[in-house]
């Protein structure tokens, strides 16, 4: 346990703001495994200020005077990670026109973050896996095997146990990373921290932008402590960046304040705000989607095998039911009853039954239907941070390379 007076002098010099248990906890860890080589995985959710915690870790290290390298893993194109990580030789493929030394070679003796660690291809984990367990590793288009002392420290804000069942992470690597482990707790976890962290953020912009800091009303304030904050640390930031500069007023109101909450997408994508959300939500191949699409499709899968089951059990039973409540079927199956229903009356024949099948056409309209979706939820993520990508993929709570490779599978980068 670290002294108080010790922990203050911690939190000011690397930009910690806050006095929450958990917070604190997790800096005492920090502290405490610093002197020792072992690996550490931070977790915790985007903007939350994990990539503070390595800093500490090897500020308060024996490798405090060799090098540091902070990785985004989830910002470097798949078909080049291991290049970046690794090294490689000349000619080893297309534009590898000299050798080049990998991080794991420049960081020799000091300290690695990767940060996105969750975002590695399994190919890459397998090296990294070399790496922790022997330190060695092999540069692409060598034979040669390389040694390296490094300390590995990861963060994600992807749930690795459902990776790990999904066969997207290494179960092996995962106990590897995971000797120490920190969690930093979301910002609507820590509500007594937040005005704290709002007041130094408007000083801050107040000091940049030349201007009077803003200040909360009280009843503004109370709408601030009791936000979901969505994007945590970093969305409070932005949020306070944007009054500080539009405002004139430097006395915010709760209807100020509702200015700048994105309701309109919360109105639309509650889940957004929903801390029921399951987290695997967003790391699948489908993670820009918002689930509220999926339940609407479910629905009305539901009610497609609903129909036919009446079709196969007792079709005649099946148009009884139907026309008891004809406001469950969608207009063009309405019209299929209603023509049935009316051959009925002329020629005084039993209908035949309405056999409602989901065809090929549908499922592909359906596939179309999703797309179209992602795609229009991408451009406006872009067009709203003015095409910057990395702010895009936050908002959109996808990585970058996920993000990179949906504008080129959609030409948005044209």
């Amino acid at each position: 346990m670290i002294q108080e007076k010790e922990l203050q002098n911690i939190k000011q010099r690397f930009s910690i703001i806050g006095n929450n248990p958990t917070l604190n906890r997790a800096i005492e860890i920090a502290v405490q495994v610093a002197n020792t080589d072992l690996s550490v995985l931070i977790t915790g959710e985007s903007g939350v200020g994990k990539e503070n915690f390595p800093k500490i870790i090897h500020q308060f290290s024996s490798r405090k005077h060799e090098k540091y390298i902070a990785v985004n893993c989830g910002a470097i194109p798949e078909g080049t990670i291991d290049s970046e990580l690794f090294g490689h030789e000349k000619g080893s493929f297309t534009g590898a026109l000299n050798d080049r030394k990998g991080y794991f070679e420049v960081a020799d003796g000091g300290t690695i973050f990767l940060d996105e660690v969750g975002e590695l291809p399994l190919s890459t984990q397998a090296r990294l896996l070399r790496v922790l367990e022997v330190g060695e590793f092999i540069k692409v288009g060598s034979s040669a095997v390389q040694k390296t002392n490094v300390r590995v420290i990861a963060a994600t804000n992807v749930n690795i146990p459902n990776a790990i069942q999904e066969s997207k992470f290494r179960e092996d690597l995962f106990y590897r990373l995971n000797a120490v482990h920190i969690t930093i707790p979301p910002l609507r976890e820590r509500k007594e921290d937040i005005l704290l962290l709002f007041k130094k953020f408007a000083t801050d912009f107040a000091e940049k932008y030349r201007m009077p800091a803003i200040v909360l009303s009280p009843e503004a304030q109370k709408t601030i402590v009791n936000y979901y904050w969505q994007g945590n640390i970093r969305q409070l930031k932005n949020f306070v960046e944007q009054i500080s500069v539009i405002e004139e007023n430097r006395e915010v109101s709760v209807t100020t304040l509702n200015k700048y909450f994105p309701d309109e997408t919360r109105q639309h994508f509650p889940l957004l705000v929903d801390k029921t959300v399951n987290e695997k939500t967003f790391n699948n191949e489908r993670e820009i989607l918002y689930q509220v699409l999926f339940d609407m499709k479910r629905d009305i899968d539901e009610l497609k095998k609903l129909v036919n089951g009446f079709s196969q059990k007792a079709p005649e039973a099946k148009n009884e039911t139907i026309a008891k409540d004809s406001t469950l079927l969608p207009t063009y199956y309405k019209s299929a009853k209603e023509n049935s229903t009316l051959s009925k009356n002329t020629t005084e024949k039993k209908s035949e039954p309405i056999d409602i099948e989901v065809t090929s056409e549908e499922k592909e309209n359906d596939s179309f239907a999703v797309e179209d979706m992602e795609k229009h939820l991408i451009k406006k993520a872009l067009e709203k941070h003015n095409g910057k990508r990395k702010f895009a993929a936050l908002d959109l709570k996808i990585s970058e390379r996920t993000l990179y490779r949906k504008i080129k599978e959609y030409g948005l980068d044209n």
